[in-house]
């Protein structure tokens, strides 16, 4: 006996009114990285030789402790930095994607016409957190923006929103 299962045509889904895909941001890349990590690693043997020289050798090894330290730092901003949010926001639906660094993922689906955006101002610092509401159940989004770019975020897709719940 065959097994029949309902599958949907990808080409019978509307197109997205809004997708985006939120990534963390990084001001320094990997290349920029290792010319730190390089240019420390100078400076610690250039200040270590001199305490070498006097007997205290023990100086030169903290040094290296620190930039043991300045590598695992690095290596761990860069390795979260591989995490996600999408947000795709059809007329039917309004799917929001998390995947952390590690590869784990939670999906939530949500009707358009129940949703609404809900924005968290504060005088000084602008935007500080969108959440998307839906029948109880609260879910933040676009942590990883700064407070500019997430109003940017947040008035894009507030449209987006609107267009859907109008049915355009």
């Amino acid at each position: 006996m065959a097994d029949t299962e309902t599958r949907r045509d990808p080409a019978d889904d509307p197109a997205p009114l809004f997708a985006a895909r939120i990534t963390p941001h990084r001001s320094l890349a990997p290349s920029g990285a290792r010319l730190v990590l390089v240019l420390c690693c100078l400076a610690a043997v250039g200040s270590s030789i001199p305490f070498i020289v006097l007997g205290a050798w023990p100086v030169a090894g903290f040094l290296g402790l620190d930039l043991v330290a300045l590598a695992i730092a690095f290596k761990a901003s860069f390795r979260s930095a591989k995490g996600f949010e999408e947000v795709v926001l059809t007329p039917l639906e309004l799917l929001f994607r998390k995947v952390t660094h590690r590869g784990e993922h939670s999906e939530r689906r949500f009707n358009p016409l129940w949703t609404r955006l809900d924005r968290e101002h504060d005088e000084d610092y602008g935007l500080m957190a969108l959440a998307l509401v839906s029948r109880g159940e609260r879910v933040v989004i676009a942590r990883e923006l700064s407070p500019p770019e997430r109003a940017d975020f947040a008035d894009a897709f507030g449209d987006a929103l609107a267009r859907a719940k109008r049915g355009l």
